[in-house]
């Protein structure tokens, strides 16, 4: 595949296509990040970006990636000696999953948001943003959760970030893109320049096919799952042998298969006894589908060879987990 399309396969969206397309012919050298908050061990939401910023590291970019300590302490996530250690753990797990370290920056928000330029610079964003704006670039709040300023102040810091670390490219999951359509409105008011943005896919709830897949409730799949845990997680997966379940459900299996597997693995190996018709192959994620979609290949099969690929992406950051908490 082309460059252009490396950088923008399994995105929901990108802002803007013009400006990707830019990039696309030119990538050497330039910076990409994605910002994450230090609050635990690595699970498939986070993965899913790391594997775009794997994508943008072929393509020939440089990735920043965000240690977000100083928006942990304002979302009450601990100390900063607390988040710091967790962003270090969580450092560790993206080089072990596949992030190339000699191109991968990793910054703390620390480093530079309690600088004199920062801080004006984010009254300058108070003064010119309307309050309801603001609210509309929040994070949606736990149930019973009361809103602080703090969840204000967040997306206004997390749209400053990105001319603080001097990037040319913003990924985030969908859920941040109201935040990268603030800096898109805000940042040229300060005289900055707007930045192109990468939206990767939501994946579903694992068990239902519905929402999207979340650690707070207990039913995602994380770097400290054991092969066990995994399998049992992934078998007990809403897994109908259609692509597209009805109404707003989504098959989460196949989602994992697109979003994870096919982008790590060139082909995909499903084993089966041979009076269940041999072992199948796959090189795309398109050809799998048709063949549950069709019944040639069964859920249970595609749910224990998901299992299989996903344990070993994962194997590697789960072993430098507990190399850590074992030092």
């Amino acid at each position: 595949m082309d460059t252009y399309e490396l950088m923008t396969r399994n995105v929901d969206e990108v802002v803007t296509d013009e400006e990707v397309r830019e990039l696309a012919a030119d990538p050497e050298g330039k910076r990409v990040y994605v910002g994450y908050e230090p609050s635990g061990v690595l699970h498939l939401g986070h993965l899913l970006t790391a594997n775009k910023l794997i994508d943008l590291q072929d393509a020939g970019m440089e990735v920043v990636v965000l240690l977000a300590d100083v928006h942990a302490y304002l979302n009450g996530k601990g100390t900063f000696e607390e988040i710091r250690e967790t962003a270090e753990q969580m450092r560790a797990q993206f080089l072990a999953y596949g992030l190339e370290e000699s191109r991968t920056e990793f910054v703390y928000g620390s480093e530079y948001q309690l600088e004199d330029d920062y801080v004006l610079d984010l009254h300058e964003l108070e003064l010119s943003t309307t309050l309801k704006r603001a609210q509309r670039a929040m994070a949606e709040l736990q149930s019973g959760e009361t809103a602080k300023v703090s969840h204000v102040v967040y997306p206004l810091m997390q749209a400053l970030d990105i001319e603080y670390l001097d990037l040319d490219l913003a990924v985030g999951g969908m859920d941040q893109r109201k935040v990268h359509m603030l800096m898109r409105e805000e940042l040229p008011g300060l005289g900055y320049d707007a930045r192109p943005c990468l939206h990767t896919p939501i994946v579903a709830d694992l068990t239902t096919g519905e929402g999207k897949m979340s650690s707070s409730e207990g039913i995602t799949i994380s770097m400290e799952d054991s092969s066990d845990d995994l399998e049992e997680k992934v078998n007990s997966a809403f897994c109908p042998p259609t692509r597209e379940p009805e109404g707003d459900l989504e098959n989460p299996v196949l989602e994992l298969f697109e979003y994870h597997v096919f982008p790590r693995f060139e082909t995909v190996l499903v084993e089966r006894p041979e009076k269940y018709g041999g072992d199948l192959t796959y090189e795309t994620f398109e050809a799998l589908a048709t063949d549950l979609e069709s019944g040639e290949l069964h859920p249970a099969d595609a749910k224990g060879t998901l299992a299989s690929y996903l344990d070993e992406l994962i194997a590697p950051g789960r072993e430098k987990l507990l190399e850590l908490r074992n030092a």
